[in-house]
């Protein structure tokens, strides 16, 4: 799935189309801007990579997705999808984050008895997904949840919620794909409704959030999910904007981010639109909450020897996998006894030493690898198992 508009690095912008001329100081921000037209819609100009001239569109091929870390995601999960045969039969994945399909994908061509449920909260998601992987037939099961569902999709589709699954793979923030879909508002690099909902029948949209939200709320998001530090300059330039005419695009709310944030504050730290963008899409779909629910879920449902790998994108995501991961391998045995006591061992083992980054040729292969972040645990085996 998916860098999203991050803390640690920024998205790979598309060539921008605004539906409207921008006015100047969004064009600061927009420097491919240009108006669409209905010529431009035919002919699907190739997205290029503002910092490198790469053709993300030909990378991508016909889903507009390039899996993050795969080999070394499938390196890690491998072990503990061949315990009973090496072409998987009989093992078990959950793919949390399906997007467009291109983990799991390479998972079931590589373990020809691999069976994958794939969870999506995003319909188009599911579809491209579902299309993708027909070829695999009754091997592959799409559900459309958010990943802290874990627990009911198993049940679903027949299995336990406990102890059934050899791997689960979460690659969390926003798709690739919804990114370079310029309708869903994610991006700050091209004009677009203020949506920002990974879920279409959610009920609040970032336009939403901008045009009702008082100043305290506003500024409360700005801070917790966007760690910005001019909130309240930002909260402030809302509201007054919002006395005048609603905000609606991601165009007007760049321009509005220009005038806000000081100039010294611009010209450091990548775009100065990324932190309110993150925040307002963080916050529409509960991106945190669901996070916090979704690991203990998927912790609980692997298997002796199963495996947890999770790629987050910024630093309050990676946050709340660090915290939890180190929880879960930590011992239970009370502090202060000289001797680890028989059953209070660690549930789990890490599997990597702290958060694993991609390396340059990844980064140079697909750009929005740069900001990922890696961990990845395993439930530790029982008592007379290898």
């Amino acid at each position: 799935m998916k860098p999203s508009a991050t803390l640690f690095d920024e998205p790979v912008p598309a060539v921008a189309r605004a539906s409207w001329p921008l006015p100047e100081p969004a064009l600061a921000y927009f420097p491919n801007a240009r108006s669409v037209s209905d010529r431009d819609l035919d002919a699907g100009a190739a997205a290029i990579d503002l910092r490198g001239g790469v053709n993300v569109a030909e990378q991508q091929g016909p889903f507009g997705h390039v899996p993050v870390l795969l080999d070394r995601c499938v390196e890690l999960l491998a072990p503990a999808l061949t315990h009973t045969a090496a072409d998987g039969t009989g093992a078990l994945v959950i793919d949390a984050t399906l997007g467009a399909g291109g983990h799991s994908e390479r998972l079931l061509t590589q373990f020809g008895g691999l069976r994958v449920i794939g969870l999506d909260r995003d319909p188009s998601a599911l579809e491209l997904a579902g299309g993708r992987l027909a070829e695999f037939g009754d091997r592959f099961t799409a559900v459309r949840t958010r990943y802290d569902g874990i627990a009911d999709a198993l049940e679903q589709c027949g299995y336990p919620a406990t102890g059934s699954v050899d791997g689960v793979l979460f690659d969390l923030g926003v798709s690739s794909m919804q990114l370079d879909r310029a309708e869903r508002g994610f991006s700050y690099s091209a004009d677009a409704p203020l949506d920002m909902r990974m879920d279409p029948d959610l009920p609040l949209t970032a336009a939403d959030i901008l045009n009702t939200y008082d100043k305290a709320a506003l500024m409360e998001i700005l801070r917790e999910f966007g760690e910005e530090r001019h909130a309240g300059r930002i909260a402030t330039a809302v509201l007054r904007r919002r006395a005048t005419a609603p905000l609606q695009t991601t165009g007007e709310l760049v321009e509005l981010l220009y005038d806000a944030i000081p100039a010294p504050a611009r010209r450091t730290g990548g775009h100065p639109a990324k932190r309110t963008f993150q925040a307002l899409r963080v916050a529409v779909n509960a991106e945190l909450d669901s996070l916090r629910a979704a690991l203990p879920a998927a912790l609980a449902a692997v298997r002796a020897g199963g495996r947890v790998v999770v790629m987050a994108y910024q630093s309050l995501e990676d946050r709340i996998v660090k915290n939890v991961f180190a929880a879960a391998t930590a011992s239970r045995t009370p502090p202060g006894l000289p001797v680890e006591l028989p059953g209070h061992e660690p549930e789990f083992n890490f599997l990597t030493r702290g958060a694993e980054r991609a390396d340059t040729e990844e980064i140079e292969r697909n750009p929005r690898s740069a900001a990922v972040r890696l961990r990845a645990v395993q439930r530790a085996a029982e008592r007379g198992q290898e």
